[in-house]
């Protein structure tokens, strides 16, 4: 054995460990399951050729991750360990010979196969027929008390029909986020300002690990249940799995239908084609597989499991992931509000996940610079629930000579203004304030929920004022006339009335809001926030050098000559005016911290927060005297992360500077949880 194989083994053991705790702990997945797989299996591999490298701390030897710290634990009864994989048929065959080996007899009594629900794993113990305790599966042997998250889930039975339950039962199964439940919610949240969820799993999950059980009762999770386990030493009475599933049932868990007894594996294998082909895009919930396992309770007590990880007599045979191949036609760029611009793919159409994709996001230029993507080359391309697809990179292989080499244009597609790239910066950008390709962005933004807050203006409603030439920019929408806006298709007198009072009220929002809304290159809310602050008015900020915008704590050089840049234009200067006669607030009312306990600190917010937007928590650090940057330094000092943090938990962790999660920054300011709905 060399040292390269005993380097390799520790390098898989860290980043699966990595991996898991990002998982189970964060809800914050950083590489995909199929990743996690091909890295466990190598692992595996590894440890069954060199016993040696096998250790006790070895995630082959463990499941899951531990449980995080701020929630009760609770031990299961019996552990809840985790399902081997497969991937092809042949792999499901294998197994069935492994049986075999090991009992050194043919499995009799036929199998069962499940739905594999991607959801999150929960166990719920039931004293006498009563639910008395909920818990996530945690690390196998310990989980989470999440007993009162899980009393809001409607179709979880707080206590179990018939009669005769076992003294103590512990009940497993999956708690999910449906389809159109997590499309309505993600339409909430945007609707609201407020970052939009991954996908249902990392929903579900994040929902369960709430500390308020009423914001969990607001997200409409799901249940489905599909084994129960008793006490070491005792026997559930029954002869099958079927049996139990039937049990369950008639116990008032719900159990998922589509699940089917079958004599043979070669009637699982039809059964699982069908269900990959034609019922998985039918389902209003993911499935990421089939779950096949030995149907007599006899013969599973027999085979047991391999080590402390996986049954023996259970298998997942998972599904291919929503990955398709399709050609890269050719890139097109399209302006954001800020006018930067973005490549995009233009992709021969091709099915993923039971939708047309046509067109998928390419990042930014240095995607597709370090990626080498070529016009006419063969990509792969991924979409999963509602992500936006996206280009993962090219097939080399496929290559013919034909494919052409891409390079950002020089000038804007839309306004044909020479383009700009900032020192230090990876993206280019249209300078034209007035482009007609930032217009529409542009509005949307200035009107959204974190700026301008103008309710019942729309994107669409937006569309139609540009189309109909009514609104070219924003202080036209401080001139509209509810007469002017009946006369408008699918906008009728009373809409049209509240449309304009909801405009009127706008325009007394503070200048930190406008500052955000008029969408000035590098300045987000908190900028905005602390440019108002400093200068109290617009007027003085206009006039204000390059130099003396760098001398607000917080402003950085490229900030400062942002600002200077955007009120030097010819377009600001005229803007400015018509928003003052129209009557739109230009001034920053004066505000007191309601606490000190982070006088003097410097905090950074990243992720999504479990019930705190952007914006909540941006206002509860400042209310307390913090102040909040965008970027992480010596001088940050402590980062309060969330789901999907990225680069900026990274670096801070690089820096050795304190991380704490929404629920320790609640603790710390003595404040309780305000929601995000």
């Amino acid at each position: 054995m060399t040292d390269s194989l005993e380097k390799r083994a520790a390098d898989l053991r860290q980043r699966l460990e990595r991996a898991s705790h990002q998982y189970y702990v964060l809800d914050r997945p950083e590489i995909s399951d199929r990743e996690y797989d091909r890295l466990f299996r190598e692992l595996q591999d590894l440890e069954a050729a060199h016993p040696a490298l096998r250790t006790p701390d070895s995630p082959t030897q463990r499941v899951g991750a531990p449980p995080a710290e701020f929630l009760a634990k609770h031990d299961h009864l019996v552990p809840m360990i985790s399902l081997g994989n497969a991937f092809t048929d042949d792999e499901v065959l294998a197994w069935e010979k492994s049986m075999e080996r090991h009992t050194g007899a043919p499995v009799t009594g036929g199998f069962t196969a499940e739905l594999k629900i991607d959801g999150s794993a929960i166990s719920l113990t039931y004293e006498r027929g009563v639910l008395v305790m909920g818990a996530t599966r945690g690390n196998g042997i310990t989980g989470e008390v999440i007993t009162a998250n899980l009393r809001t889930v409607k179709e979880i039975p707080l206590r179990l029909a018939g009669k005769g339950h076992p003294e103590r039962l512990e009940i497993r199964g999956e708690c999910y986020l449906p389809f159109d439940a997590f499309e309505a919610l993600n339409l909430e949240r945007a609707k609201a300002g407020e970052p939009v969820f991954a996908n249902p799993r990392n929903s579900a999950a994040g929902s369960l690990r709430q500390l308020d059980p009423s914001e969990t009762a607001k997200r409409p999770l799901r249940f489905f249940g599909f084994s129960a386990v008793l006490p070491e030493g005792q026997r559930l009475p029954f002869s099958t799995q079927w049996e139990l599933l039937e049990q369950l049932h008639a116990w008032g868990i719900p159990v998922e239908g589509h699940r089917r007894r079958c004599a043979t594996l070669a009637e699982v294998m039809e059964f699982t084609q069908a269900v990959e082909e034609r019922l998985r895009a039918e389902l209003n919930f993911g499935i990421d597989g089939v779950v096949v396992k030995v149907n007599s309770l006899t013969a599973q007590d027999e085979l047991g499991t391999k080590g402390s990880r996986e049954p023996r007599w259970a298998i997942a045979r998972k599904f291919a992931p929503d990955i398709a191949e399709t050609q890269l036609l050719s890139i097109g760029v399209n302006v954001g509000r800020t006018g930067a611009l973005n490549p995009y793919a233009v992709l021969t159409p091709v099915e993923i996940g039971g939708t047309t994709v046509a067109r998928a996001t390419l990042h930014n230029e240095a995607f597709v610079r370090t990626n080498d993507l070529r016009e006419g080359d063969f990509v792969l391309v991924k979409r999963a629930g509602d992500v936006i697809p996206k280009v993962i990179g090219p097939v080399p292989e496929r290559r013919t000579g034909a494919e052409r080499a891409w390079e950002m244009p020089d000038r804007c597609p839309v306004c044909h203004t020479a383009v700009r790239r900032d020192k230090d910066e990876a993206a280019i950008y249209c300078p034209n304030p007035v482009c007609p390709g930032r217009q529409l962005e542009n509005l949307v933004h200035f009107t959204s929920r974190a700026a301008m807050d103008i309710r019942g203006l729309s994107e669409a409603r937006l569309e139609l004022l540009v189309n109909a030439g009514i609104v070219k920019d924003v202080a036209d929408i401080f001139t509209l006339r509810a007469s002017q806006l009946a006369e408008l298709e699918r906008l009728g007198e009373k809409s049209g009335a509240a449309l304009v009072a909801a405009i009127e009220s706008a325009k007394e929002r503070p200048l930190s809001r406008l500052l955000h809304g008029l969408g000035i290159r590098h300045v987000g809310a908190v900028t905005a926030q602390l440019l108002a602050r400093h200068f109290k008015t617009m007027e003085a900020l206009s006039q204000a050098t390059a130099e003396e915008i760098l001398g607000v704590h917080g402003i950085g050089e490229t900030i400062a000559q942002s600002v200077a840049a955007y009120f030097a234009e010819e377009s600001t200067r005229k803007l400015l005016p018509r928003l003052v006669r129209a009557g739109v607030s230009m001034e920053e009312p004066a505000g007191e911290p309601v606490g000190s306990s982070l006088a003097g600190l410097t905090v950074v917010i990243t992720g999504t927060l479990p019930t705190l937007s952007r914006a909540q928590a941006t206002a509860l650090v400042q209310s307390h005297g913090g102040r909040v940057t965008g970027s992480v330094t010596k001088a940050t000092s402590f980062v309060v992360a969330g789901e999907d943090a990225g680069s900026k938990l990274e670096k801070a962790k690089a820096l050795d500077i304190e991380v704490i999660d929404e629920a320790e920054l609640l603790r710390r300011t003595g404040s309780q949880s305000r929601g995000r709905e």
